[in-house]
């Protein structure tokens, strides 16, 4: 491949035919040095023919597929013509703000926002203020004070211009203040509009930081009124980090639209949460609803939260808990059934009566295979730590035994002779073998088919899916703020945004940042002439286009504004 380094031209060649007339051919060149007299000469890179045969309508398919590798404010600036007073003067990105404002529009958040303000001043300036921290969430995650700054010069949002950052702590006041009926009016909109199948939710719990000095986190502090702050607390991350943080409960449906967010102190264990999300949901009048939870939600009280009133459970049960019930489910004979590829159930049923509970058994070959190689690497390295053991005495020795018996993995294949020397435990390592691709599921359910409750319980990924969208996408951590109504509104702000990056993610099947990228390159710019001001967008490309199709939103118009009193001497 060859690249040229010096600007390229369109230029005209005329040349006289015998009988003296004269063609013009347009030739695509570029000048090169001549390498013996050192002076510049046109090279020819492409001849398009002659003038009055050409194929100008190809020419503009050219010209606009060569934009595309442009950036939008070069494609924008292309399109001045200082000849005719046309002077190009900025441009913002406005493609993903036009998408969101759409969502938000459908989805009704702009409607209840409004609805809920209806005895207020400036309605509409809260809900604009609101929507534009949304945004900023979804597309370029900010400080609230860095987002005054965005809206007025960083971003095309609809209907916002500029709004004070004072506004903007205002709106979330509100925010938190209506989010009890926000939520359940969001929910009942978006479960009829898209057609939402309620009757099994997912919930699980994350937590998220705080960016702040250690010493001022404590059992509970005040604000300037006095009031106490108690929702930051030390506790222990998902990966088992001490930090202070806050605890954030998502229920997702089955699609993975989040359809009500819950936060609590750091220090909150995950059991102790079951009975306010279940309080909280049946003030929704859902019905039949089946909720999902992981195996850290799985006590026996939090289970029986969940049947109350006519409520149902599917729960992951822990293989190594030692539970009689779980034992005798493990050991049961029977064939599996397959229902998908890679997945295969089996019903067990324990004990009678009022102690009858059902389980379903699940089995992966290929995540078996997988666990057979890494517990192999694990005992290959089990056996050179306790090689490496022998060669240690005294103080070191015991220190080193301590450490590796309490190892979480590796200690689990180990046993202890009488005189005290380390070795694996085969009968461990077999009693393992038979967990291998297996996970066992809890139901209170008896309507659900095996095969409904294993699926079911797949799509609890759907909650992982979106807490990663959380915190990677929308930058929900760490926090900056200290109250704690405004911590409950930061996150309220981060749960709206997930909803409109997971109706859009659904309805194209593709990931967020993949769309957010395509959309930004449409811009907004903004052109000065003689007679005033004038606000055109960049052309749709082709992937914009099917990103407009799918979610069935409309392309912004080519100019958006003419603004005949704006000063051309801006």
């Amino acid at each position: 491949m060859v690249c040229y380094h010096v600007s390229m031209y369109i230029r005209q060649v005329k040349r006289q035919n015998k009988d003296g007339s004269v063609v013009t051919y347009v030739q695509l060149a570029h000048n090169v040095r001549d390498p013996r007299t050192g002076t510049p000469r046109a090279q020819v890179l492409y001849s398009f023919g002659r003038a009055d045969q050409l194929d100008v309508e190809a020419l503009k398919r050219l010209a606009k597929s060569i934009r595309r590798f442009l950036n939008p404010e070069d494609a924008l600036r292309l399109q001045q013509e200082p000849q005719h007073g046309l002077r190009f003067l900025a441009s913002r990105p406005m493609g993903g703000a036009w998408v969101l404002n759409h969502l938000w529009q459908e989805l009704g958040i702009g409607r209840a926002l409004n609805d809920l303000l209806t005895d207020r001043a400036h309605r509409g300036a809260v809900e604009r203020a609101i929507f534009a921290m949304v945004a900023n969430r979804a597309l370029a995650p900010a400080s609230k004070r860095q987002v005054e700054q965005w809206v007025k010069d960083q971003v095309a949002l609809p209907g916002v211009e500029e709004i004070p950052l004072q506004q903007l702590y205002r709106a979330m006041d509100f925010l938190l203040e209506a989010h009890e009926q926000l939520q359940r009016e969001v929910f009942w909109s978006v479960a009829h509009l898209l057609n939402l199948e309620v009757d099994l939710l997912y919930l699980d719990t994350t937590s998220t930081y705080f960016e702040i000095e250690p010493e001022t986190v404590q059992d509970t502090t005040e604000d300037e009124q006095g009031r106490p702050q108690t929702l930051r607390r030390w506790g222990h991350s998902k990966d088992d980090k001490p930090l202070p943080q806050v605890v954030i409960g998502l229920a997702v449906t089955r699609d993975g639209i989040p359809v009500r967010c819950w936060v609590w102190p750091g220090n909150t264990a995950d059991m102790s949460v079951v009975e306010e999300v279940k309080r909280d949901l049946s003030g929704w009048k859902l019905g039949r609803v089946i909720t999902v939870v992981d195996r850290g939600f799985a006590s026996e009280e939090n289970l029986r939260v969940l049947q109350r009133p006519g409520g149902h459970f599917i729960a992951g049960e822990k293989l190594r808990s030692g539970k009689p019930a779980v034992e005798t489910a493990l050991s049961r004979r029977g064939r599996y059934q397959k229902i998908r590829e890679n997945v295969y159930v089996k019903e067990i049923i324990v004990g009678n009566g009022e102690a009858r509970q059902r389980y379903v058994l699940v089995f992966n070959p290929e995540q078996a295979k997988r666990d057979r190689q890494r517990r192999q690497q694990l005992l290959q390295q089990l056996r050179a730590e306790l090689a490496q053991l022998r060669r240690l005495k005294g103080g070191p020795h015991t220190k080193a035994v301590c450490a590796l018996r309490s190892h979480p993995t590796l200690g689990r294949y180990l046993t202890q002779t009488p005189r005290g020397e380390l070795r694996v435990d085969m009968r461990k390592v077999k009693a393992e073998e038979r967990l291998d691709g297996k996970y066992l599921l809890r139901t209170s359910d008896d309507t659900l088919s095996a095969g409904d409750v294993a699926l079911g319980y797949k799509q609890l990924i759907e909650v992982e899916a979106a807490f990663r969208t959380l915190k990677n996408t929308l930058d929900l951590r760490p926090v900056y703020h200290r109250l704690d109504e405004r911590i409950r509104a930061h996150v309220l702000l981060c749960w709206l945004a997930l909803l409109l990056i997971r109706v859009a993610e659904i309805r194209t099947e593709q990931t967020w940042p993949t769309l957010r990228r395509a959309l930004e390159r449409m811009h907004l710019g903004q052109f000065c002439t003689p007679q005033g001001m004038i606000w055109q967008r960049t052309e749709t490309t082709p992937d914009q286009a099917a990103i407009f199709r799918a979610l069935k939103i409309p392309e912004p118009p080519l100019v958006l504004q003419i603004d005949s009193q704006a000063k051309s001497s801006a």
